[in-house]
């Protein structure tokens, strides 16, 4: 029985907090509808816009455009003007047809004042392809694997050898500070409230880029990343270090993030903004850290130590990442997803490169010594 004291004493803070949740939920109206839906070009879809609670009065929702990639947004779509939600209806359904391939955003506004659907839309793409945008997504978890996996092969390596010898560290330090910055910028537009509503005012016809994907692959490979450093405690290291070089790096763009994150505080940029900058010292990070690795193994003659299969999958990844974005510009006519994003296209083509680099190294420029000796033939007496 003396168990049961504390969650008694425990159940009202409980049950305060669940009717302060319900009570704040329920002095607010608001519409719940497809935040975006993708068609086949010349095909229709039948949306459905659902109050939070049933209304006592009936209730006019406009679906106002606010972007179009076309001049006219008709010749992309027909949607209608308005739509009545009845008094008590728990629903309310219209009809869009697609005609060619592009984009088109909507607002819905509504004449009841104790709804709030003022920051809500419905984003409409249309597609030349369903199936090519099924092949994309497939891609895309393809991609999303092999680069998830590709940590897993230097790990195994270290362990196998018990030693980090081949390993540079210049490599493990600018890699992990990449992915702290990656981490951070995927963290803070895909769970924090308030940076989401910031992203939304900034780009009130974008689409927020950063999806549960990519959460969980920044936070996986930082936690890799940090099993890399332990064994770079314990294994064997052939008395390597960072260098001076990579550290006066790693200042600057400490020091760059810190400065980022006094500004933001003493509200001189937006938090979104931080994420941006933060996400800047990740984009630097991919230009430099491939560098001391390739310099390292062209120093020793030899790329004992650095996983090859890490660099296969990591070109694989890349490949297929590249393959996707040229898929979905085509699908979506928008080749601003390649050229209008130079830094993502073009990091992905530079880890491309230098994967390509790490294996004409391995297999072709330092190819490992034959294990045995070859016998020389004894002369006939």
């Amino acid at each position: 029985m003396a168990g049961l004291a504390p969650a008694k004493r425990r159940l009202p803070a409980q049950l305060l907090l669940l009717w302060l949740l319900t009570g704040s939920s329920e002095s607010r109206l608001f519409l719940l509808a497809p935040h975006a839906v993708t068609l086949e070009k010349n095909s229709q879809a039948n949306i459905s816009i659902a109050p939070s609670s049933p209304l006592n009065q009936s209730v006019v929702i406009q679906l106002n455009v606010t972007f179009s990639s076309r001049l006219n947004y008709t010749s992309t779509l027909t949607v209608p003007e308005q739509v009545l939600l009845p008094v008590e209806a728990t629903s309310v359904s219209f009809n869009v047809t697609a005609h060619d391939v592009g984009q088109v955003t909507t607002y819905l506004l509504s004449n009841n004042t104790e709804l709030n659907s003022l920051n809500f839309r419905i984003h409409f793409m249309v597609v030349r392809s369903s199936v090519l945008s099924v092949i994309s997504q497939l891609i895309g978890w393809l991609y999303f694997l092999a680069w998830s996996v590709s940590f897993y092969p230097q790990a195994w390596e270290n362990f196998r050898r018990k030693s980090v010898v081949g390993l540079n560290f210049d490599y493990l330090a600018l890699n992990l500070t990449g992915f702290i910055a990656y981490s951070v910028f995927n963290i803070g537009l895909f769970w924090v409230p308030y940076i989401k509503e910031e992203f939304l005012k900034t780009n009130p016809n974008g689409i927020n880029p950063v999806s549960a994907n990519d959460v969980f692959f920044s936070l996986h490979a930082l936690l890799l990343c940090l099993v890399y450093i332990s064994q770079a405690a314990v294994f064997e290291r052939g008395g390597q270090k960072v260098s001076c070089t990579a550290m006066f790096l790693l200042v600057i763009g400490w020091t760059f993030g810190l400065v980022s994150l006094f500004l933001a505080v003493a509200k001189q940029i937006t938090w979104l903004d931080y994420l941006y900058y933060f996400s800047y010292i990740k984009l630097a990070v991919t230009l430099v850290k491939y560098v001391p690795q390739a310099y390292m193994n062209y120093r020793k003659q030899s790329t004992e130590g650095w996983s090859i299969g890490n660099v296969l999958l990591d070109f694989t990844g890349g490949l297929l990442s590249i393959l996707q974005m040229i898929l979905q510009s085509y699908n979506n006519d928008e080749w601003r997803l390649i050229f209008g994003d130079p830094t993502k296209f073009g990091l992905g083509l530079f880890s491309v490169v230098f994967d390509i680099l790490f294996m004409i190294q391995h297999y072709c420029l330092y190819r490992r010594p034959s294990q045995y000796q070859a016998v020389a033939e004894q002369e006939d007496d």
